[in-house]
């Protein structure tokens, strides 16, 4: 399977976010739009090829933050086959004095507030990460991971190596509580725990039949080696990591998301209560 991968910037003035123009325009004379995109050249490391891909097509040097913010990915038809997205994406902040001057791949730009995301036409993947950031507008016809059910994992371990649980809360595209639960698995590092976590978590969602899902973890080591930013070094996880690798492939979508650590306290809890009733019985 071909897999793309690419580098995206969210750039945002107070409440607003940067689109861009592209300058070759669609068939049907439709402009289509975009967040600021590039491709990671040979011996890149991505956050050298975000900040170039702003210099060379919006004339701009970064010279205040770059921020990794969040991998995502994705699957699209690509013919008759299917073609695996990954983009990095970062946040973006630009001096209060910057003036952008599109070049090449573009040839506009604008400030856009989040509700006004509808009003334009954005390629497949700008369109996915607004949504996951919640700028976006949902659409009824859109059918990839931006609107799927949603699992949240987690893995707790109390002495990294200690008694360890796992949590998991699988929510629907509406918003309802599919499933939720956890289980104690013994003694193991918080890296097991987190790996045994996704593994049910994806056992929970081939149970529930779900084809679109987007795996929701706040271990950024775990997102990044399941998107393929990091390799698998180590020995006590490479046998999970490869049993999650295999159970991903039953679904038609899949993403592995990051979030901060507040934005997963359900499946926290779930995975110290499992430890907690194991002592207590």
């Amino acid at each position: 399977m071909k897999q793309r991968i690419r580098v995206v910037g969210i750039i945002q003035d107070e409440r607003d976010v940067l689109i861009m123009k592209k300058a070759q325009g669609r068939v049907d004379g439709t402009p289509t739009w975009e967040l600021p995109t590039g491709k990671i050249k040979f011996g890149e490391q991505p956050e050298e090829a975000i900040e170039r891909t702003l210099e060379e097509y919006l004339g701009v040097e970064v010279t205040k933050q770059t921020k990794l913010h969040d991998v995502v990915t994705f699957m699209a038809p690509q013919g008759s086959s299917q073609l695996s997205n990954l983009y990095i994406v970062y946040f973006i902040t630009l001096g209060a004095e910057t003036k952008l001057h599109p070049r090449e791949r573009y040839s506009a730009y604008k400030y856009i507030k989040p509700e006004e995301v509808g009003n334009y036409r954005l390629d497949e993947a700008s369109m996915i990460v607004l949504e996951m950031e919640g700028r976006g507008q949902t659409r009824s016809n859109y059918k990839e991971v931006a609107n799927s059910a949603t699992v949240y994992v987690d893995g707790s371990s109390r002495g990294n190596p200690g008694p360890s649980g796992i949590g998991y809360k699988v929510v629907g595209v509406n918003g309802e509580i599919l499933a939720q639960g956890g289980e104690f698995i013994g003694f193991a590092t918080s890296r097991v725990a987190e790996y045994y976590a996704m593994k049910e978590g994806c056992e929970q969602a081939i149970e529930l039949g779900l084809k679109s899902v987007r795996f929701v973890s706040d271990n950024l080591m775990l997102v990044n080696q399941l998107n393929g930013i990091y390799k698998v070094k180590n020995r006590d996880i490479l046998a999970i990591y490869d049993d999650v690798r295999r159970l991903s492939e039953n679904f038609e979508a899949c993403a592995f998301v990051h979030v901060a650590r507040e934005c997963n306290v359900d499946a926290d809890a779930e995975a110290n209560a499992a430890i907690d009733r194991h002592f207590a019985e």
